[in-house]
């Protein structure tokens, strides 16, 4: 497609635009015009944005802007004035959506706020990539992004997420990936399908798809590597309620187990039933 005699960006808007995650001939129409047309560039690694635009054969003529999470407060401003002065200015990371997880967000914020207008260029996305290729549900999603990174915060964050009723979608970092699969095969149950996304749209793309079970056993027998998305399918429903399984938890606490450990125990034996409301309800019961 022709794109010399096209035009996709105003002076004084800032523009995000989404980057390929992986195989550059995903770069969107808009994406190579904005390149070319930029008097401003604010990317998350400025060698990055060089390196694509001569991938996608575009003559850098902007001005690059290093905008990344450790400094991305105070370069914000540096946009609107920009933008202010009737630039032409373009928003990018190294790969995927802009603000996804990545940098981006206060800038729109900003934007809004100053009454600079804001324009999105839509294309490739790690999380939607996967959900589609994982072929769990994708009606209705949720995206979690990362999870924390200490063990008891993660196990925490999984057991507010475990009746969750939508498809749930993370991003990883390959170094936890079998500590992320482990707590949610305890937390979500072994049985619970999920995928593994590696390295989407790039030479060593991976998928890897099964019960929770399996993907633990993968990553523990595979060295991890690339870039991660994690997709688990919905909660089932419970048919049981909390308060009938509460002597169950009570049970085992008596024998000399702690309440929460009883508690996550009873939830792995029964499906669809959270440990957090196991706990509350053999808490309460143990009060009356």
């Amino acid at each position: 497609m022709e794109t010399e005699n096209k035009t996709v960006l105003t002076p004084g808007t800032i523009a995000l635009a989404a980057t390929p995650i992986g195989n550059p001939l995903d770069a969107s129409f808009r994406l190579v015009v904005a390149l070319r047309e930029a008097d401003l560039i604010a990317a998350e690694d400025t060698r990055r944005v060089k390196r694509l635009a001569t991938e996608l054969g575009v003559r850098l003529t902007a001005r690059t802007l290093a905008y990344h999470e450790h400094n991305e407060r105070e370069r914000t401003e540096a946009l609107l004035d920009a933008a202010r002065e009737g630039q032409k200015v373009l928003l990018v990371t190294d790969a995927g959506m802009p603000a996804v997880s990545d940098p981006g967000f206060r800038a729109v914020d900003a934007a809004h706020r100053a009454g600079i207008a804001v324009k999105v260029f839509p294309g490739p996305s790690a999380p939607l990539t996967a959900l589609v290729q994982s072929g769990i549900a994708p009606d209705r999603f949720a995206f979690e992004g990362f999870l924390p990174r200490t063990a008891g915060k993660r196990f925490t964050a999984l057991e507010i997420l475990a009746h969750e009723q939508r498809t749930l979608l993370f991003f990883e970092s390959p170094r936890r990936t079998r500590d992320t699969l482990e707590a949610m095969a305890e937390v979500f149950g072994e049985e619970r399908d999920a995928c593994v996304a590696r390295e989407l749209t790039k030479t060593h793309e991976e998928i890897v798809r099964g019960p929770l079970s399996s993907l633990v056993e993968w990553a523990r027998a595979n060295e991890v590597l690339g870039e991660i998305v994690i997709v688990v399918a919905p909660a089932p429903p419970s048919e049981e309620d909390p308060a009938d399984l509460a002597a169950l938890v009570l049970e085992r606490a008596e024998s000399g187990e702690r309440l929460k450990d009883a508690a996550k125990a009873v939830a792995r034996a029964h499906q669809g039933v959270s440990a957090r409301d196991l706990y509350d309800a053999a808490l309460e019961r143990k009060n009356d």
